[in-house]
C-alpha cells in the first residue's frame, strides 16, 4: 500500500485572516434600536458590528429601516449566490439566513415561481413565511442555519435556530439597544459594548466544558437554544434583559423529548422481522441523509478519524461518487492518542484520495494562540485544537466537509453511558437508609472523587437516578462553585427533573441529556466554529430527521448488542469494511493536552494560571487553582481535565478584555 499523502505545517501554518482578529466570524448580525432613541448613525453602527464579518475585504449586504431604528446585515457565501438580507414580496418581511436547507426539493415543489427564485434557500423560506408563518415553515424545514425575520407589519424580531443547533445565535442588549450576531464578536464591535463577566455560566463551563444555551459567558447576553425561537416584541425589547432572563432561548419548534417519545412508542410496531432488516433500512436512510447534503455544486469531502461513524459517512459518500473523495486526518506523535493509521487503512480500503498530518507538540503553541478568536466564547473541548487544524487541511479545496457527528448520541456510543446504567442498577440494591444519610453528608472535596476509592464509592452511592449518574461521568469540576467566586451554578437538563425524558429504558434517558446538552453545545460548536474560521460548511448526515428518528425508534438490542456499541452501525459498516476495520477499541479524537501542559504549552499555561493574576481579576480561587496546577507540575494528579476550562477562560479574558465591564 502506498504511502498516504501528507501535509506539513510546523510553523508555516497561515490563518485566513492575518491579524486572527476575525476568524471565527461569518453570517448575519443586526440591531434594533431602543424604542424612542434617536436613529441618527446607525449604518455606522452596523457597519462596526458587520466588519467582524469581512475576510478579504468583501463588505455584507445589509438593510435598513432608519425610522424604526433596524439594521441588518449578512456575508455573502463563499461560492453561493445568497442575497440575504431579502424582503418577501408582500413587503411585510426582511429575513437574514446564513446557513443551508436540507429540505429545500420540498419547499421547491411548493412555492418556487420560477427557476431563478428556486436557486435561493433564503426566497423559499421567505415564500413559505409569507404563505404561511414562521412557526409552520420552522416545523417543516431541516437544515443547519440561523436566521433573522423583521416582521415590518408587528415591528417583530423573529430569531431561530435549526433543530440540532449546528448555528450559533447569540442575541442580547447594549444600552438599551437589541442587539444580535452569530458570534459574541458582532456584539463586541457595537460601538460602546460592554458587559460584565456571567459567573454562573462560568461554573457550567468548568463543569462540561462550554456553556450551553441559553447562557453565555457576558451578562444580558443569550444564546438562542437549538430547535427554538425567540419572539422579540416591542414590550420584550423595552424590559431589557433582566426581565428576559426567564425567557431566554425561546419557544421550542421543534422538541427532542418529543420526537424520542413517539418514536419510543413505535418500537413496538417497528416493521423489522430480522436484525437485516433494520441493517436494511439504516442504510436507505443513511445513503438519502448523505444525498441531501451533498452540495449541488461541487464535491464534499469527509473528516475521516477511522472511527466507526466518520468511516460510514465516507463509506456512503464514496459509494455515491465516480470519483475518489477527498477524506482527512489528524494524528498524534503520541501513539497513546494517535489513529491516523486506521484511518489509513480505511482510505485505502474504501478507495478516497487521503491526507493526513500529524500534529507535533511544537505545532500545539501555534493552534492554541488562535483559540480565543475562533471560538469567541471560552470552549473547553481539547479536541477543537485537532478540529480546527483538520478543517485548515480541507479549506481552499472544498467548500464543504462531511462528518460523522451524532452517531454516539444516537446509536448508544459511548461508553459512559452504560457505566451510568450499570451504576444506577448496583445502587438500587444499596439499602435506601444509608443512600440518603450519604446525601446529607456531602464529600469534603468532590473532586477527588475523580480519583478512585472511598470518595469516588460515596459519589456513586450518593446519585439518586440515571440521569445523576451520569452528569458525574460528563462533568469535569463536579462542583465548580467552589472554585469560581460569588456565583450559583445554573440548573440544566442534568439537574431539571421536569425535563427528563419520561419514556423509555435507561438508555434512552441518558442519550437524551447528550443529544439535548452536549451535541448543540458542544461537539456541533466545535466542528462549526473551527470550520467558519477557514470558510468551511461542516454537515453531519447522521443527525438528519429520518436518520434521528430511525435511531430512536430502535429497541436496545439493535444499538448496544452482545457488549458491542453502535452495533447497528458496525453491522452496515461491515458491508464496506473488514471486521477488523470494523471491531476495534475506540481511541476518539483527543490530543496528548497533559503532555502538551507539561511541555511546550507549560510557559502560556504557567502564565495564565499565576496566583497573583488570579487574585487580581477574582475570577476564581486562587488557592484551589494554584494547588492543582502544582500537584499536576509535579506529577502527582492528572488534573488536565480540571484545568484546561479555566486555561480557556484565561486565554478568552487576555484576548477580549476591552469588551468587559
Amino acid at each position: 500500500m502506498p504511502s498516504p499523502p501528507r501535509s506539513r505545517c510546523g510553523r508555516g501554518w497561515r490563518f485566513r485572516d492575518p491579524d486572527r482578529r476575525n476568524l471565527c466570524m461569518s453570517g448575519i448580525c443586526g440591531v434594533v434600536v431602543r424604542p424612542g432613541k434617536c436613529s441618527a448613525g446607525l449604518p455606522q453602527r452596523l457597519d462596526a458590528m458587520s466588519a467582524t464579518l469581512r475576510h478579504g475585504g468583501r463588505a455584507p449586504s445589509t438593510w435598513y429601516d432608519e425610522r424604526h431604528g433596524v439594521a441588518l446585515a449578512r456575508l455573502h457565501s463563499v461560492g453561493g449566490t445568497q442575497r440575504s438580507p431579502q424582503r418577501s414580496a408582500c413587503g411585510r418581511y426582511v429575513l437574514c439566513l446564513d446557513g443551508t436547507l436540507h429540505t429545500r426539493t420540498t419547499l421547491q415543489r411548493e412555492f418556487a415561481t420560477s427557476a431563478g427564485a428556486a436557486e435561493e434557500d433564503a426566497t423559499l423560506l421567505l415564500l413559505s413565511i409569507a404563505a404561511r408563518g414562521l412557526q409552520r415553515t420552522l416545523n417543516e424545514c431541516d437544515g443547519d442555519f440561523a436566521l433573522a425575520v423583521w416582521d415590518r407589519q408587528e415591528h417583530v424580531l423573529w430569531l431561530a435556530r435549526d433543530r440540532v443547533g449546528a448555528r450559533p445565535l447569540y442575541y442580547g442588549w447594549c444600552r438599551g439597544d437589541l442587539l444580535f450576531g452569530m458570534g459574541l464578536a458582532s456584539l463586541h464591535g457595537y460601538p460602546g459594548f460592554q458587559a460584565p463577566i456571567n459567573r454562573d455560566a462560568l461554573t457550567l463551563l468548568l463543569r462540561f466544558g462550554y456553556i450551553p444555551a441559553p447562557h453565555s459567558i457576558q451578562q444580558g447576553i443569550f444564546k438562542v437554544a437549538a430547535g427554538c425561537v425567540v419572539r422579540l416584541t416591542l414590550a420584550v425589547r423595552e424590559a431589557g434583559a433582566l426581565a428576559h432572563k426567564d425567557h431566554a432561548g425561546g419557544r421550542r419548534y421543534w422538541d427532542a423529548r418529543e420526537e424520542m417519545r413517539t418514536a419510543i412508542e413505535a418500537r413496538a410496531h417497528l416493521p423489522l422481522s430480522t436484525r437485516d432488516d433494520a441493517v436494511e433500512r439504516l442504510e436507505l436512510v443513511l445513503h438519502q441523509a448523505v444525498s441531501r447534503r451533498s452540495p449541488q455544486e461541487g464535491t464534499a469531502a469527509a473528516f475521516l478519524s477511522g472511527g466507526t461513524d466518520s468511516s460510514l459517512v465516507t463509506a456512503v459518500l464514496q459509494s455515491q461518487s465516480m470519483l475518489p473523495v477527498d477524506t482527512f486526518t489528524v494524528g498524534f506523535d503520541d501513539p497513546r492518542h494517535d489513529e491516523a493509521d486506521w484511518a489509513d487503512q480505511v482510505a485505502a480500503r474504501l478507495g478516497t484520495r487521503h491526507t493526513r498530518h500529524i500534529l507535533r507538540r511544537s505545532e500545539a503553541e501555534t493552534l492554541v494562540a488562535a483559540l480565543p478568536d475562533i471560538w469567541c466564547e471560552p470552549f473547553a473541548d481539547a479536541s477543537q485544537v485537532p478540529t480546527l487544524l483538520a478543517s485548515m487541511l480541507v479549506a481552499g479545496r472544498h467548500r464543504v466537509v462531511m462528518t460523522g457527528d451524532g452517531g454516539d448520541e444516537l446509536f448508544h456510543g459511548h461508553t459512559a453511558y452504560q457505566r451510568a446504567i450499570r451504576n444506577a442498577a448496583w445502587n438500587e440494591r444499596v439499602p435506601a437508609p444509608l443512600r440518603c444519610l450519604l446525601r446529607r453528608w456531602p464529600a469534603a472535596d468532590p473532586e477527588r472523587a475523580r480519583l478512585g476509592g472511598w470518595p469516588a464509592l460515596r459519589s456513586e452511592l450518593s446519585a439518586d437516578s440515571v440521569e445523576a449518574h451520569y452528569l458525574l461521568r460528563v462533568s469535569r469540576w463536579r462542583d465548580p462553585a467552589r472554585v469560581v467566586l460569588q456565583t450559583t451554578e445554573p440548573a440544566t437538563v442534568f439537574t431539571d427533573r421536569a425535563r427528563w425524558l419520561d419514556a423509555g429504558e435507561p438508555a434512552d434517558r441518558v442519550q437524551y441529556l447528550d443529544f439535548l446538552m452536549d451535541l448543540g453545545n458542544g461537539i456541533l460548536t466545535k466542528i462549526d466554529r473551527a470550520g467558519a474560521a477557514q470558510r468551511l460548511e461542516t454537515r453531519s448526515p447522521l443527525l438528519d430527521p429520518a436518520v434521528a428518528r430511525f435511531a430512536w425508534s430502535l429497541p436496545g438490542g439493535l444499538t448496544f448488542a452482545d457488549g458491542e456499541h453502535k452495533w447497528i452501525l458496525k453491522q452496515l459498516l461491515s458491508r464496506h469494511l473488514p471486521e477488523r476495520l470494523v471491531y476495534r477499541p475506540k481511541m476518539g479524537f483527543g490530543p496528548p493536552v497533559a503532555a502538551w501542559l507539561a511541555g511546550p504549552l507549560f510557559p502560556w499555561a504557567n502564565a495564565l494560571l499565576d496566583e497573583q493574576r488570579l487574585c487580581r481579576e477574582g475570577y476564581f480561587d486562587a488557592a484551589l487553582v494554584g494547588r492543582i496546577w502544582t500537584e499536576f507540575c509535579e506529577g502527582r494528579r492528572k488534573w488536565h481535565t480540571h484545568l484546561w476550562p479555566i486555561l480557556m477562560f484565561q486565554a478568552w479574558l487576555e484576548r477580549h478584555r476591552c469588551a468587559i465591564a
